[in-house]
């Protein structure tokens, strides 16, 4: 490739640092930045080289658009300039050793070869070898010229054919890991009034290594499909999640099925630093103080075991906070009795459309228990259970013949006993789950001592009163295969 410029006579221009930047920021340590620069291009093959690019770019993703040029080769450069890298860049070239003598402080000059660089420099020197260790005695390397491929800052070069010189608008984009954001949500709950304050923080993050100044910055809200990257939740976490998704759009700029949050102005995005900006501030929204246990398939316990507590409230436009929630952290607060703010509990919540419910687990009850325990399991008799299959098979001569198999299979009745305490001076209501029925195919309630409800195919769900300073027994009998 050398040899092929130098014929073609091209000649080397430099890109410069940033241009006009933009950034646009996903969750799942994603960005988008495209650079638009002004490059005085030669006539013909040249190298531009644009520094400053984000050290975790992805290079597959490099795309360089103007007009007048094509694209021939692109090549990142990240090997960084730094006293290891020198030496061993060094290895079978010459380096100047400095030494200072400790006591007059005289300087002598020294050639060295460099042989190896493994935990130390192994040098020849004349007909001797030395090691050079860090071992604090004055002693300097010189080197004679900086290694060309070794760069002061990571460098993006690309080279160009343009059919004729002259000064452009290039566009460089490119995605780059590293920079990641989410929301951070402060709750301030005043259980006595019903009420809810609620303000919104986008936490933005960059850890790329690399500082974009000046920058128009896009969040987007929302989980963008990359190849080889794990599902953000597992499927049992969706299965138990108490939210209810709404069904109304939120007034956001969007993009395609995402939501966007562009922030105002320009910003300086700094290496290693987190910036947040406000986003949401939702004062009075109704919101309630619940409890809620659930419990897996034949889970017993011999000591009562707390329930959750979960706050409860909506995003919709009317009686909510009327936004979309981006995902991320809702930390809880609450006033004591001198009216100061407490931290009371904190829950995570994926992206939510505006107009869902929202049960946010804050912590464990201290005075709201469960125990459940198994009080029978029995199969149930081949007298008492069996089923039937009738298939009706259309022959290639059109004669339908039908047949009938019954078969007894298994089946497990099982009897569960729920003691819901309460130890607080006022009523409260107590959401019993009866989690894992889904695990079992053909599952049946029999019987149940207090009406439920099927809120999934693994979940049953009771609202059990309990009175003030009391307790609540819930029985329910369920048919399984296992």
């Amino acid at each position: 490739m050398a040899a092929c410029l130098a014929a073609t006579g091209t000649a080397r221009a430099q890109g410069g640092g940033h241009g006009d930047v933009s950034v646009t920021i996903y969750n799942d340590d994603l960005a988008l930045v495209q650079d638009i620069r002004s490059v005085a291009l030669p006539a013909g093959l040249s190298r531009q080289e644009f520094p400053d690019v984000s050290t975790s770019i992805r290079p597959e993703t490099v795309s360089l658009a103007g007009d007048g040029f094509d694209v021939v080769e692109q090549n990142f450069d990240f090997d960084l300039l730094s006293p290891t890298a020198l030496m061993q860049k060094a290895i079978g070239q010459t380096i100047t050793l400095l030494r200072t003598n400790p006591a007059t402080g005289a300087e002598t000059r020294e050639r060295a070869t460099v042989l190896a660089v493994n935990g130390g420099a192994v040098l020849r020197i004349g007909d001797r070898i030395e090691v050079l260790r860090d071992d604090g005695l004055p002693v300097r390397v010189i080197f004679d010229t900086i290694p060309p491929n070794l760069r002061a800052r990571p460098t993006l070069s690309i080279t160009v054919d343009a059919a004729r010189a002259g000064t452009r608008l290039l566009t460089l984009s490119y995605l780059s890991t590293g920079l990641s954001w989410k929301a951070d949500y402060v709750a301030l709950f005043d259980e006595r009034a019903g009420k809810i304050d609620v303000e919104g923080w986008i936490t933005l993050t960059n850890s790329s290594g690399t500082a974009f100044a000046n920058a128009a910055t896009l969040l987007v809200a929302g989980e963008v499909a990359q190849v080889n990257r794990p599902r953000a939740r597992i499927e049992a976490e969706e299965r138990r999640s108490g939210n209810m998704p709404g069904i109304e759009p939120a007034a956001r700029p969007r993009i395609g099925d995402f939501y966007a949050y562009p922030l105002a102005g320009r910003t300086t995005i700094a290496s290693a630093q987190t910036k947040q900006v406000s986003f949401l501030d939702a004062a009075g929204a109704p919101a309630a103080r619940g409890y809620e246990y659930r419990n897996a398939w034949l889970g017993r316990s011999r000591d009562a075991q707390s329930a959750a507590t979960m706050l409860k409230f909506s995003s919709a436009k009317e009686g909510g906070l009327g936004d979309a929630l981006p995902a991320g952290i809702v930390r809880v607060y609450m006033r004591d009795g001198s009216g100061q703010p407490q931290f009371v509990g904190e829950s995570e919540i994926p992206h939510t459309p505006m107009g869902s419910s929202l049960n946010l687990r804050t912590g464990n009850a201290f005075d709201v228990k469960v125990r459940p325990t198994v009080e029978k399991r029995e199969r149930v008799t081949p007298e008492e259970w069996e089923t039937t299959a009738r298939y009706r098979v259309t022959g290639p001569d059109g004669v339908v013949t039908t047949s009938q198999v019954d078969n007894q299979r298994e089946r497990w009745r099982t009897t569960m006993r729920y003691v819901v305490s309460n130890a607080r001076s006022q009523p409260v209501t107590v959401d019993l789950f009866q989690d894992g029925l889904g695990d079992w195919w053909d599952v049946r309630v029999v019987s149940e001592s207090l009406a439920g409800r099927q809120v999934s195919a693994y979940s049953r769900l009771w609202e059990v009163p309990v009175p003030a300073n009391g307790e609540t027994v819930v029985t329910a009998v369920f048919e399984t295969r296992y």
